[in-house]
């Protein structure tokens, strides 16, 4: 049934926010999938005899497999439509985490790698953010964070469900039965409520219009402004995934109950669900490479908390903290590329810029259970992120610092 009339798909329309609803909707679905095996971390590692970097690897190739697949996705859903290809990420999901369920590392990895991650997130995570932004225009940014907030909304939902089905039932029963709802959810979802989005037209955002192809972007040719990009979330979200991937099993080594960390996961990203609303709202009005800045510095100071609280009240707040800080990161990157780069590019922009940052998580979340199983303690592996915040914060203002000398020539020109 056609849920949405052709005349009414205009950007900023009611068609446009229920379209956002019903992303928002199949994002919280999908990146519960990954998030499992994060909250199964001790007892899959118990099951398999194994240290705790074997099964934060699963999780790890499904971002890597993620940001392989999105740009290809991204390019495919401008020639058959969003709605194809969020169908057929949709079964690949639901099939990975079948196959995952029902096996050892092997398939656990493989699941996750090429299932869950190359053919299956690949073709929502990405496609989907870069697709509503092409519903809004003077609402871009609370639109795109509004999306963006299923990451901190599944993290809300899902890990104290799964703590309880994975207490009760088993990781295994528990990731089968969470398979078959994704198949049928996110499917039923995305017949229903994905349409084409609007025609493309003249933005008018910043600047004023739709930026020209191969026009300099901070002052720098348009793709070497995009490997800036990409070097910065790379690393933002290194330290963003090690608190999501590690809280939980960082809880238990404290003496602190699973159910307690799994507790404060949900902590960490209903904060985030919340303060992304915030951070698209600022986005609107001071731009987002600003508002990249911004969140960046937050998440840095939070994180350092995690280096001076142990105890489980503090680190509720902490947690709180941590959210608040990286929710503005990932929407705000979308809305760098929407604003000064053409419409027309993003299908393929978006993803690519995405593949660095899920390469980071991907880094982050195995690379803090490397540190781990070395050190025998968590510590170190947050001071690491912080070092890689650093370095983010450093690319930020360098692209800030040039985008005002850009536009003070430009002025006096």
């Amino acid at each position: 049934m056609n849920m949405m009339k052709a005349h009414s798909a205009t950007v900023d329309s009611r068609a446009a926010w229920i379209v956002a609803g019903a992303s928002l909707a199949i994002l919280t679905i999908a990146y519960g999938a990954p998030l499992l095996a994060a909250v199964a971390l001790r007892p899959i590692a118990a099951e398999f005899g194994t240290d705790r970097a074997a099964p934060a690897a699963a999780p790890a190739l499904a971002l890597i497999g993620t940001a392989f697949g999105g740009i290809v996705a991204g390019w495919l859903s401008g020639w058959f439509g969003i709605r194809r290809i969020v169908l057929f990420g949709a079964a690949m999901i639901a099939a990975g985490l079948v196959l995952s369920a029902s096996g050892g590392l092997t398939h656990l990895y493989v699941g996750h790698g090429l299932l869950i991650g190359l053919f299956g997130a690949s073709c929502i995570y990405s496609p989907v953010v870069t697709y509503v932004s092409r519903w809004f225009d003077r609402s871009r940014g609370t639109a795109v964070a509004m999306i963006s907030s299923g990451q901190s909304l599944s993290g809300v939902v899902w890990p104290i469900l799964f703590q309880a089905g994975i207490t009760e039932f088993g990781w295994r029963k528990t990731m089968l039965v969470f398979g078959l709802f994704v198949g049928v959810s996110v499917l039923a979802l995305a017949a229903i409520f994905l349409r084409p989005p609007p025609e493309a037209r003249l933005s008018l955002g910043a600047g004023g219009g739709d930026p020209q192809a191969g026009a300099p972007v901070f002052g720098l040719s348009p793709n070497l402004a995009m490997i800036a990009l990409m070097a910065a979330i790379f690393c933002c979200c290194v330290p963003m995934a090690m608190p999501s991937q590690h809280i939980v099993a960082f809880c238990g080594d404290l003496g602190i109950a699973s159910q307690s960390g799994a507790a404060m996961l949900s902590v960490l990203l209903g904060s985030a669900f919340l303060a992304r609303q915030f951070w698209g709202w600022l986005a609107d009005r001071i731009g987002g490479l600003q508002t990249l800045l911004w969140s960046s510095l937050a998440q840095a100071t939070a994180l350092t908390g995690f280096l001076l609280t142990q105890d489980e009240a503090g680190l509720f707040a902490v947690s709180a903290a941590f959210g608040l800080g990286f929710a503005g990161l990932l929407p705000a990157y979308v809305l760098v590329i929407r604003n000064f780069y053409p419409v027309k590019e993003a299908n393929w922009r978006v993803p690519t810029v995405y593949f660095a940052g899920f390469l980071g998580m991907a880094a982050g979340g195995w690379g803090a259970g490397v540190l781990y199983d070395h050190f025998g303690y968590y510590l170190p592996a947050f001071a690491t992120g912080i070092g890689f915040n650093i370095i983010n914060l450093v690319i930020l203002l360098t692209l800030v610092f040039r985008r005002r000398d850009t536009g003070l020539r430009t002025a006096t020109a």
